[in-house]
């Protein structure tokens, strides 16, 4: 007759076992813990900038400068009345609106353009398509700054200088290379036989460009219009080389009024309208933050 293993060995290889597993589990234990804990000091470091601001524009501007605590001594929302008003004779809706219609234009001019373009390199056949493909291309290795000097005497030179017009003619002539390429791989992904099938059925570019193209472009078309309108609400030195009137200034300039080397800076306003001009990024963003997701997970960049 067998007997089943149950003898003294049996259990102590089970304890054994049973040892081992547990220890691995504490061991899990202990690196999940650090690494939730390294995730949190950095979240700290990362917001802390973004708190302060918040928190500094509840202070008096007395306590912003040279106070490093977080939290205020006194709450008061002089600042936001203050910011409210405008500055210099300018009111804070002109500078909203300024921004606005900067940012409106440049998601309008990259949407049609960058998508006009791209079609145009991933679908048209043309002699050098290759080569203006790679020429785009590398306009995203060339520094801003290089281009700064030649293109602010080209704009002074056909006076747009004190206008919206130096900020906004380059995103209506696809010269934001990042969204073209984004959308030429994005098409890329596209079957050629929808084209094909438009072509049988008689239509030209422009028909399969509008029917066929654009509608299943949608999710680059949307993460392009996102990353547009953030960078162009954002933006201080196209705005700053270009614009010379108070009364055209957007929100990024328009901070800049507050702090002034000869006198009084009114460091509380000026936190104050930093808030007002983030509530709109975040707001822009928290509504269409899926769009990007989708845009990046759809093969947007695969080549």
């Amino acid at each position: 007759m067998r007997t089943t293993g149950t003898g003294p060995d049996d259990a102590h290889g089970r304890a054994d076992s049973a040892r081992r597993r547990a220890a691995a589990r504490r061991r899990r234990g202990v690196r999940s813990l650090g690494f939730h804990a390294l995730v949190l000091v950095v979240t700290v470091v990362i917001l802390y900038p973004a708190a302060w601001m918040l928190m500094s524009a509840f202070k008096p501007s007395s306590d912003i400068v040279g106070n490093i605590n977080l939290i205020p001594e006194s709450f008061t929302l002089d600042n936001f009345a203050k910011a409210m008003g405008g500055i210099g004779g300018v009111s804070f809706w002109t500078f909203f609106g300024n921004s606005m219609l900067l940012a409106v234009l440049s998601v309008v001019g990259v949407a049609l353009s960058s998508a006009v373009a791209a079609y145009a390199f991933a679908r048209i056949q043309f002699p050098g398509r290759g080569m203006f493909f790679a020429v785009m291309i590398g306009t995203l290795l060339l520094p801003f700054h290089v281009v700064l000097i030649p293109q602010y005497i080209l704009f002074n030179n056909l006076g747009m200088v004190n206008t919206f017009l130096p900020l906004l003619i380059g995103k209506f002539l696809a010269a934001d290379a990042f969204f073209v390429f984004l959308m030429v791989q994005f098409m890329r992904g596209l079957p050629r036989e929808l084209d094909e099938a438009a072509r049988i059925d008689g239509c030209g570019h422009w028909r399969t460009f509008s029917s066929i193209v654009l509608p299943l472009l949608r999710p680059a078309v949307i993460t392009s219009s996102i990353f547009a309108f953030i960078w162009s609400w954002n933006d201080f030195l196209g705005p700053l080389l270009y614009l010379k009137k108070p009364d055209l200034y957007p929100l990024p300039v328009a901070l800049r009024l507050y702090v002034d080397q000869t006198s009084v800076s009114d460091y509380g306003a000026q936190m104050a309208m930093a808030v007002l001009a983030l509530v709109p990024v975040m707001l822009f963003f928290i509504l269409f933050q899926r769009y990007i997701v989708d845009g990046v997970s759809t093969q947007g960049l695969k080549g």
